[in-house]
């Protein structure tokens, strides 16, 4: 991409550009009309192209231009015209996909001969020589011819049952499909020039071809939406079901098994949402493109036949619909298993917070017995030390009275009587001491 260039404004001074001003500037005129002169045969094709290998496409382009001698698209170009003995290859990169068309020239129809000769196939052969960037999805082949009196007889080369005819461009020209495949694989677009001029005649042609291009990209919606269809009807099921059983589950175990349950939905139909994210979003932006064209140019219908329009909203507006209903339906179980998955885990939360005050209950009346037990072994150590004084005391006394000391300081010692006064004394002793420890440790009474 080629860096922007700073904006001069005299004297030497320039305005510093913007990086992508270059690049927003040329996007406008990346793909212009080419004229187009009547009669002319168009082949195009479109492959879709791996978002991992963007290059592979102009590489390809790249590499058949240098085998024929003739310059090739630049680095990091996103299309590329070249002309080759009288026909001219045009090559397109878009986001998802690559187009190619063979644009040859072509000979006045003679009455009585029909369009499209020779076959596709036949013709198809430099655009086979290209390096295949991806699977084929899209594959035209539109002639263009002068219009005469005469009418062609259409049914001989179109299906009668599904053709679309209008006339365009304010009645100056016609355009007719059945938008099936021929026995070469391409669908059949036949243009009929009344005087269109050779710009407005180019104009209409890419116009016509993106109609069809974009036609079969926005269906690519509809198989991922078939395929999702079935697992969104399950998941709705399941929900039913679940909801269903919360209105009777009792118990932290079962409302948590439940809940489990429902993440498990939430992940599965979030990783299908976000599969097909990408191709739903596609899907409308290339429907809308359709749309587009088609008001653009601006078909009146021909007697006994549906236009453009009125085919594809026959025939594609309900695999629109079905694209839209599926992602509706993911956004729809998204939520409704958001809430339930909420309301479940509120349930669990209530449950817990429970269990967590019933425990913090039997949490309380341990210590409370606890505490009743410490004050009653307190108790009981009080008797028991006050028990172990009083009868050193009444050892002591009695040790002094034996052995004649007390008569040698000339009074008589009465063990008994020393050691009943020495109990009151020891249990108030050692009462205090244990209410000191007590208080140390702030166990206040």
């Amino acid at each position: 991409m080629a860096e922007a260039a700073d904006l001069g404004i005299g004297e030497g001074r320039a305005m510093a550009a913007h990086p992508l001003r270059s690049a927003v500037l040329a996007e406008l005129h990346a793909r212009p009309f080419f004229p187009a002169t009547t009669p002319r045969r168009y082949l195009h094709v479109a492959f879709l192209t791996d978002p991992a290998h963007p290059q592979a496409a102009r590489e390809g382009v790249e590499a058949f231009c240098g085998e024929r001698g003739v310059a090739g698209p630049a680095p990091g170009a996103k299309h590329h015209r070249v002309e080759l003995g009288g026909a001219i290859l045009r090559w397109e990169s878009h986001a998802e996909f690559s187009t190619y068309t063979w644009d040859l020239p072509s000979t006045e129809l003679a009455p009585g001969l029909l369009p499209f000769q020779p076959s596709a196939l036949a013709l198809a052969s430099p655009l086979t020589q290209i390096p295949q960037p991806g699977p084929l999805l899209v594959a035209v082949d539109l002639h263009l011819v002068t219009d005469t009196a005469e009418d062609f007889h259409l049914e001989a080369v179109f299906d009668p049952a599904s053709l679309a005819r209008s006339d365009v461009t304010d009645g100056a020209a016609e355009i007719a499909t059945d938008f099936k495949p021929d026995p070469s694989g391409f669908v059949r677009i036949l243009v009929r020039d009344r005087g269109l001029g050779t710009e407005a005649a180019g104009a209409l042609v890419q116009r016509v071809l993106e109609i069809e291009t974009y036609r079969l990209l926005a269906l690519l919606g509809l198989p991922e939406a078939q395929r999702l269809g079935p697992d969104i009807t399950r998941i709705e099921a399941q929900l039913a079901r679940m909801t269903g059983e919360m209105r009777h589950s009792e118990g932290l175990a079962g409302n948590a098994r439940m809940l489990d349950e429902l993440v498990v939905l939430a992940a599965e139909l979030e990783a299908g949402a976000t599969a097909s994210l990408f191709r739903f979003g596609a899907s409308r932006a290339y429907h809308d493109i359709v749309k587009l064209r088609l008001a653009t140019v601006r078909e009146q219908p021909i007697p006994g036949f549906p236009t453009w329009q009125q085919f594809l909203d026959r025939r594609m507006a309900p695999a629109m619909r079905t694209c839209a209903a599926v992602e509706a339906r993911q956004a729809d179980i998204s939520a409704k298993l958001a809430r339930a998955a909420d309301l479940l885990r509120t349930r669990v939360n209530v449950e817990v917070e429970q269990q967590n005050r019933d425990l913090l209950a039997s949490m309380n009346e341990r210590t409370r017995l606890q505490l009743r037990l410490q004050r009653t072994v307190e108790g009981l150590s009080v008797a028991a030390i006050s028990y172990y004084v009083a009868s050193l005391v009444h050892l002591t006394a009695e040790g002094i009275h034996q052995s004649g000391i007390d008569h040698d300081l000339g009074f008589a010692l009465n063990p008994g009587f020393v050691t009943a006064l020495a109990v009151p004394v020891a249990v108030l002793f050692v009462w205090n001491v244990v209410r000191r420890i007590r208080r140390a440790h702030g166990d206040h009474d």
